[in-house]
């Protein structure tokens, strides 16, 4: 048995060959990278300079576009140093960083779904008392939790994960899972798996249960509202309801691949679905939400066609 604090490095054997068509991997890899970085930076500009978008629906969005753009640098930089590298080999200090980087990315992601939920929530079910309800000081504390309880959890999941003794350094995806390495222990990983199920609760399905809660609620609402509610309710709503389901897609087969066998999953078929919520959501969310929202997007279009 090797300790894992002695475990130098991972190998990442889910990676292959390409031959001659790794520069073609490489540029599409980097494209899809620049493109989601233009597109959060750019809502992201869009909200802090305009104050007429300085409510709290706005803030959240910030708050989400900047979590994207967190979550696919956590990524994408690893991933197209590896498509050009020969030997698929990660550090175990730089591995157990991409575990933290990734895992409080998803937490950030749900987290702050949630939060948006419930402020659509009150903005439609209560729009009287939203102001009441909904402050700036609010606003800001919901953001600050939303950041500050995934990067704590994440550090308690990589810590109980590095104490662990492993009997091997191979893991079979092409960026570096928690539970992946929870896998090569020798040891006995029975807090690691009671903490997982207890953050997997408290981070994805509690604010799962929220959201659902708070749309129902919502649902509610229009069906024995007017027109006009039920309009700004199909206005506001669709953006964040298309992210979450797109992104809770993406982290259901996530999950699937950590804790099933799926080998009987072709081999590129499971790689593209693992990197799913990783690559699309960071650029769906904000193409999503510059298309939808009526406020963003002729703020942008007033900014990319360069009229004050």
């Amino acid at each position: 048995m090797v300790n894992s604090t002695h475990v130098s490095y991972f190998i990442l054997s889910a990676y292959s060959d390409t031959g001659v068509f790794k520069p073609l991997y490489f540029l599409m890899i980097l494209a899809l990278y620049v493109c989601i970085i233009g597109a959060n930076v750019l809502l992201i500009v869009v909200i802090c300079v305009n104050r007429s978008l300085h409510e709290p629906m706005y803030l959240f969005l910030c708050s989400l576009f900047v979590n994207e753009l967190y979550g696919s640098t956590g990524l994408f930089p690893f991933l197209l140093l590896q498509i050009l590298s020969d030997i698929h080999t990660v550090s175990a200090p730089l591995c157990f960083l991409q575990v933290f980087s990734v895992y409080s990315y998803v937490c950030v992601e749900f987290l702050t779904l949630a939060v948006m939920s419930y402020d659509r929530y009150l903005a439609i079910c209560h729009p009287l008392q939203y102001n009441t309800y909904m402050t700036s000081n609010k606003a800001s504390f919901l953001v600050a939790v939303s950041w500050l309880f995934p990067f704590l959890a994440i550090v308690v999941l990589i810590s109980l994960s590095a104490s662990l003794q492993l009997c091997g350094n191979i893991i079979n995806k092409v960026y570096c899972g928690n539970y992946s390495i929870v896998k090569l222990a020798c040891s006995d990983t029975r807090v690691n798996n009671i903490y997982g199920l207890f953050y997997t609760v408290i981070s994805i399905i509690i604010p799962l249960l929220l959201i659902l809660y708070t749309y129902m609620r919502i649902l509610r609402v229009c069906f024995s509202g007017s027109k006009q509610t039920r309009q700004k309710a199909v206005s506001t709503c669709t953006p964040h309801l298309a992210s979450l389901l797109n992104f809770s897609f993406g982290g259901f087969f996530q999950i699937l691949q950590s804790r099933f066998d799926m080998s009987s999953v072709p081999n590129m078929l499971r790689i593209l679905l693992s990197l799913y919520f990783l690559t699309c959501q960071p650029l769906f969310t904000p193409v999503l939400y510059g298309l939808k929202m009526s406020k963003i997007r002729s703020i942008c279009k007033r900014v990319l066609c360069g009229e004050v």
